[in-house]
């Protein structure tokens, strides 16, 4: 593949990619309009550039992406399915791109009615009593999911509730969510075993401080990819003490039609819709986390929220206890529509058929790869599981690092590796229900290959990606010091 220049390496002096007509109406200085002080004292040194210039360069730097619609991308705790395009085209439609979050109620009946509409279905799903739609991912959904239990507990005269447990396999969101929302975060180990929570040490943390429990964050399925049968006990520990259960929404798409975070005694879910309902992901963004809640929450939820009556749709204050809006506006409303097409697309069986193709494509890549890797929890596992390259580092010096940067030279991306954090040399491993059964024997089949390049050819694999643009990073250097802005003058290396 060819070196692509910088956008700044191209062009030349006073070539445009559009030509502006002649002002027609009076024009003032640039300094009779702003402080000298935040003027440039030397030109910006823009490119210069013809349209088919800047066209051509960002085509050519949009092929080198690699994502869900290029290739494989089983990355873990992330759920990165493909995104139907019917989704895409709803999004688009012209009723709901063009509406304004300020337009009268009475102009926006349609998108009021998709969100009243929306708010039940997440209500369903996850046998919550009412949803709001306001967070704009999973992170933001946590911290409010927090803020409505704390202001719970403060309603009681709870206040002095200040911890939050938080397995130690938890995602990274967790303990910082509970950070921000002013609670100190308190590990609960798994056990050694089953992945799930080690029920002594539970026991241990609500006697020493149960009065002092808010809430345990939990994901069920676990970042492991297993179910935790104890659930149920769980919930039924943490309540007994006052506090609440959080459900982290991430691995959802392991339960959608089989089971509910209400039904295993949650009292808040958080949903990722992007990634649980194919909205786009990552650099196709941004999110959507509406979070559920039981009943005994309803009043703390932030406001305004879709209600219906004789007249039609309208916005209900939330009430005096409402914690207020947790965003500008109403939600993001563009990935909320994507969203309600995906439920409506699937409907309830296509939903639960979803999160059965999730568990039976994870169950056969894990079993496929066992006798080349270990795995962490040879259980069964629900929608990923966490293989390791600790048989490979240790015969062989090859890391989990390495194996994932040589996947990239067979034209797949890499799993999630070095999490969870209590598994050494993890890759984590989620297919999704997307893939078909020829994409998941080709990424075995690659697995084992560069398995027996750790055996046979070690240096391979160590040196890896040899087939990208640019080849392996010193990832720390580029952690601490990117270099991410060109400067006039600058001296240009291409890698």
């Amino acid at each position: 593949m060819s070196v692509e220049s910088l956008i700044f390496e191209k062009g030349a002096p006073g070539r445009r990619a559009a030509t502006m007509p002649a002002m027609d109406v009076p024009t003032e200085l640039l300094e009779d309009l702003i402080p000298a002080s935040l003027l440039r004292e030397k030109p910006a040194a823009l490119p210069e550039v013809s349209e088919i210039e800047v066209v051509r360069h960002y085509t050519h730097l949009s092929q080198r992406n690699f994502g869900v619609e290029t290739g494989f991308y089983p990355l873990g705790s992330c759920t990165m399915k493909y995104n139907p395009k019917i989704n895409e085209d709803m999004a688009a439609l012209p009723g709901f791109a063009h509406i304004h979050p300020l337009q009268p109620v009475q102009d926006a009946q349609g998108a009021i009615q998709l969100m009243f509409e929306l708010e039940r279905y997440l209500a369903e799903i996850s046998s919550m009593t009412r949803v709001t739609l306001q967070p704009s991912a999973g992170a933001h959904g946590e911290l409010t999911g927090l803020m409505l239990i704390k202001a719970y507990h403060q309603s009681k005269g709870q206040g002095h509730r200040n911890l939050v447990l938080i397995p130690d396999n938890a995602h990274g969101t967790n303990p910082a969510s509970a950070t921000l929302a002013d609670y100190k975060a308190v590990e609960v180990q798994s056990d050694d075993t089953t992945g799930g929570i080690d029920m002594g040490h539970l026991k241990t943390l609500l006697e020493a401080h149960g009065d002092h429990v808010a809430a345990i964050m939990l994901t069920n399925p676990n970042t492991l990819g297993l179910f935790d049968a104890n659930i149920a006990e769980i919930g039924r520990q943490i309540h007994a003490v006052g506090g609440q259960l959080y459900y982290d929404g991430a691995n959802a798409n392991a339960v959608l039609g089989i089971t509910r975070p209400g039904d295993m005694g949650f009292d808040v879910v958080h949903f990722n819709l992007h990634k649980t309902c194919s909205t786009p992901h990552g650099g196709g963004g941004p999110g959507a986390g509406p979070i559920g809640v039981k009943a005994h929450l309803v009043p703390f939820l932030p406001g305004p929220l879709p209600a219906k009556n004789a007249e039609g749709y309208y916005w209900e204050d939330a009430g005096p206890q409402s914690i207020g809006k947790v965003r500008a506006n109403l939600g993001n409303f563009g990935g909320l529509v994507r969203a309600y097409t995906y439920i409506r697309s699937n409907g309830p069986d296509g939903l639960r058929h979803v999160s059965e193709s999730a568990i039976l494509n994870a169950n056969y890549l894990r079993q496929g790869l066992s006798s080349d890797y270990e795995i962490a929890y040879p259980h069964i596992c629900q929608h990923e599981f966490v293989a390791t390259a600790r048989k490979q580092k240790e015969e062989h010096g090859v890391t989990a690092t390495d194996i994932a940067k040589r996947l990239l030279d067979y034209g797949m991306y890499a799993p999630t590796v070095y999490f969870p954090l209590i598994v050494p040399e993890a890759m984590m491993i989620e297919p999704t229900e997307t893939e078909t059964r020829e994409s998941l024997d080709s990424f075995i089949s690659v697995m084992k290959t560069i398995a027996e390049e750790a055996r046979t050819n070690p240096e391979i694999v160590k040196t890896a990606p040899h087939t990208t643009v640019i080849g392996r990073l010193d990832q720390a250097l580029a952690a601490r010091k990117p270099n991410l802005r060109w400067n006039p003058g600058q001296e240009v290396t291409h890698s």
